[in-house]
């Protein structure tokens, strides 16, 4: 029989990191190879020629979606009892972003996050029930900027492909019903450590883990931290309605991105809306697939519905210019800034 290899937590990283170069590599190389008519030259060239005022806009725009995500996370942390510097939730919200990007779930940046707010003094309950409510608002507002661009501009939809049609339908049902077990797992968190206690005890028996008494007394903590912190949360509306906003927000400045982009190469104004609300479709219709960070699929989805609008080569172009903002440079920073973040933090411990 063939011996099973087990992977620790280290090789587990560098593994699903060196996977995302790989795939991201091979979905640049593919797009590139897809666009007849479109070379690396015109690329650059359209990068040069492009409008400086629209074009910084749409880096500004790259940008918020990084800065945004940590207003939302302090927000929700305030509304608890636990102010923290806007700094500190730019490190919430990079390295999020950044191992979310190289692992194939989309909450893949969630353990990462949590390990920078528990260092900065957060008890565990209250980070959990954080990042629990962050990650419903986050999913919320995904759903209602589609909503907002079937009302705005129902025509869109119907420019796209079958599997693309397929893959937008699917993701906003995934969603909705992601952000209701959010909601439920909010509310009910009682019930939600009782099952994990009992799979603790349940592995205990088989005797894959011990100390079981000790594991069962921080989970105990655990919970009752989480509970009074979501008790404080799910009562406040207001804690509520800044984190949809702060996750509106978020997402609503990634969305534009194409659309400022387009009008930075001198695209017309008209198409400006449709893009917009057809990112807005694109982004449902990518954000459920279990791939980092959606590679290939967003890809797909970007050309297919840009192509709708303007000639293929237009949308090959724009497509390339937009998702590198928002995808590979913003990946890029945000990995920069949690090493430096993780890095200070060690300096300082030592």
């Amino acid at each position: 029989m063939a011996k099973r290899i087990h992977l620790n937590d280290r090789q587990k990283k560098i593994f699903w990191a060196v996977f995302s170069m790989a795939l991201a590599v091979f979905t640049i190389w593919m797009v590139y190879k897809s666009s007849e008519g479109l070379s690396v030259k015109d690329i650059i060239a359209a990068a040069a020629r492009a409008d400086k005022v629209w074009f910084d806009l749409a880096i500004l725009a790259s940008l918020l979606f990084i800065w945004f995500e940590g207003v939302a996370i302090c927000s929700i942390l305030k509304g608890a009892g636990y102010r923290r510097k806007s700094t500190q939730g730019l490190i919430y919200s990079t390295s999020d972003i950044y191992f979310s990007a190289i692992t194939p779930s989309a909450t893949g940046g969630q353990p990462a996050s949590a390990y920078f707010m528990m260092k900065d003094g957060i008890p565990g309950g209250v980070v959990t029930a954080t990042l629990i409510l962050n990650l419903m608002m986050y999913t919320v507002s995904i759903v209602v900027l589609g909503i907002c661009a079937i009302i705005i501009q129902p025509k869109v939809f119907f420019g796209f492909s079958t599997l693309s049609k397929t893959l937008i339908i699917c993701g906003f049902t995934a969603l909705t019903v992601l952000a209701s077990a959010f909601m439920l797992i909010l509310r009910k968190g009682d019930k939600f450590f009782d099952l994990l206690a009992r799979f603790l005890t349940f592995l205990h028996k088989k005797k894959m883990i011990k100390k079981l008494d000790k594991k069962l007394a921080k989970l105990e903590k655990v919970k009752a931290d989480y509970s009074s912190s979501a008790q404080i949360i799910s009562g406040r509306p207001d804690i509520l309605t800044k984190a949809f906003l702060w996750n509106y927000l978020q997402r609503g400045s990634q969305v534009m991105v194409p659309m400022l982009v387009h009008l930075s190469l001198g695209g017309e104004a008209l198409n400006a809306l449709k893009l917009f609300t057809s990112q807005c479709l694109i982004t449902i219709g990518y954000n459920f697939v279990p791939v980092p960070g959606a590679m290939g699929i967003a890809d797909y989805l970007m050309v297919d519905g840009f192509s709708g609008i303007m000639s293929r080569d237009a949308a090959f172009e724009l497509e390339m210019l937009s998702r590198g903002l928002t995808f590979y440079i913003c990946v890029s920073i945000s990995g920069v800034i949690t090493l430096i973040g993780y890095l200070i933090r060690r300096r300082v411990k030592k």
